[in-house]
């Protein structure tokens, strides 16, 4: 009977304490400090093997990223900020897919099918980073509600743009025409199959007010609606998107108890510490793996500065279509979206599910971690600082604040 190991999981648990213990204390944002643990680990003698495939990032860990994430947001505060953030993750996306895609092309001679792909799949912010750097740094509500809300949107957006494209890399020849109803279901279907499954879920945890079933029925909801939509071709993110809006707001409502809801939340801080830490130590300890040997190379900096690029196109001139509206984005504000743009896990993920046969496969997956690595080491170290220069942290909340 072959033995199950649990080292290498122990090893990882033990990093992301002493890791976060370290960053804490000298002040370091705590995606970094994984980062860089999972990095110094990956130079140890007799190193253990942790390997980091889309597998792993796509079907165990991004599921409770996604909806603890959205199991937060409040949908009235959501839905009153959706034009914007819709818009930013939408158009935004397309804007900044097609700047990469076009300079990659024509820059280095990628493929259109090879660059539009690494366009798409790296053109999105990770959830996963923003939101890790966010909860760490409190700023402004607003701000806090907009950068989440567009990164879990253009999120959704980017994987089902990379699943159309990547249907034609495996040798789909589908016109334009007949693509817009796979983007459609894609994009709805995970919509539908969130909200199905959530709701059949919250019927089940009405019937009890035993909060360990509770907590267990939410990760049901977050797995299930994410597997289920994968399974039917529509989009696992959206799915989990959805179903963590409906949790956190229905839910609420009855179906989970009152005494329920502050377990429930609390298992969901561990499971996000718990998968948080996992993916930044999986990153750290891969990078040294690819992009160090990459990161003079001309594709490695051409990457970099044209996700850069792309990201500041995507935010600035969409913003100033709201100048004149209720959706107004304060300059500040535009300058946190656009440098907090963080790349992560999911960009990873897709990277290294891109079909074999794209010539630029290899290149793509290098270009990947190297501008993931510049992300979390480059904007992370540097959210904090610009968030005290544009002075945009959150005030105390004079309902709780001591005596002055």
């Amino acid at each position: 009977m072959a033995s199950v190991s649990l080292a290498p999981l122990g090893i990882l648990l033990l990093v992301a304490c002493l890791a976060a213990i370290v960053s804490r204390r000298i002040g370091l944002p705590y995606i970094v400090g994984l980062a860089a643990a999972g990095l110094a680990v990956a130079f140890l003698p007799n190193r253990p093997e942790l390997p980091l495939s889309r597998g792993l990032i796509f079907n165990v860990l991004l599921p409770p990223l996604v909806f603890d994430a959205a199991l937060r947001l409040d949908w009235t505060r959501f839905r009153g900020e959706l034009v914007l953030t819709a818009t930013l993750a939408m158009a935004g996306v397309a804007v900044a897919a097609g700047v990469v895609s076009a300079g990659m092309h024509y820059a280095l001679g990628w493929s259109w099918l090879g660059a539009g792909l690494f366009g798409v799949l790296i053109a999105a912010t990770d959830p996963v980073s923003v939101i890790a750097s966010f909860r760490e740094t409190r700023v402004e509500p607003r701000l806090a509600l907009l950068v989440e809300s567009e990164s879990l949107l253009n999120d959704g957006v980017a994987a089902v743009a990379f699943a159309v494209l990547s249907g034609i890399a495996a040798g789909s020849s589908q016109s334009a025409v007949a693509l817009v109803p796979q983007f459609l279901w894609t994009l709805g279907g995970g919509v539908l199959i969130g909200v199905g499954v959530s709701w059949a879920i919250l019927l089940i945890a009405g019937r009890t007010d035993d909060y360990l079933v509770e907590i267990t029925l939410t990760v049901i909801v977050a797995y299930a609606s994410f597997e289920v939509a994968e399974h039917v071709h529509a989009s696992g993110v959206i799915a989990a998107l959805a179903a963590g809006l409906m949790v956190g707001n229905l839910g609420w409502a009855g179906a989970i108890s009152q005494e329920g809801r502050a377990h429930v939340l609390s298992a969901w801080d561990f499971f996000a510490f718990l998968a948080n830490s996992i993916v930044f130590i999986l990153i750290g300890f891969n990078m040294a793996d690819q992009p160090l040997r990459q990161l003079g190379s001309i594709t490695a900096v051409l990457a970099i500065v044209l996700v850069l690029c792309g990201r500041l196109l995507s935010i600035y001139p969409l913003a100033a279509l709201f100048q004149a509206s209720r959706w107004r984005v304060p300059p500040r504000y535009a300058h946190v979206l656009f440098w907090g743009g963080l790349r992560g896990a999911l960009g990873l993920a897709l990277a290294l599910a891109v079909p074999a046969s794209v010539p630029e496969r290899g290149a793509i997956i290098a270009s990947a971690f190297v501008v993931v690595a510049f992300s979390i080491f480059a904007q992370g170290l540097t959210m904090p600082w610009l968030i005290g220069r544009m002075r945009l942290a959150a005030k105390p909340d004079p309902a709780v604040a001591g005596p002055d």
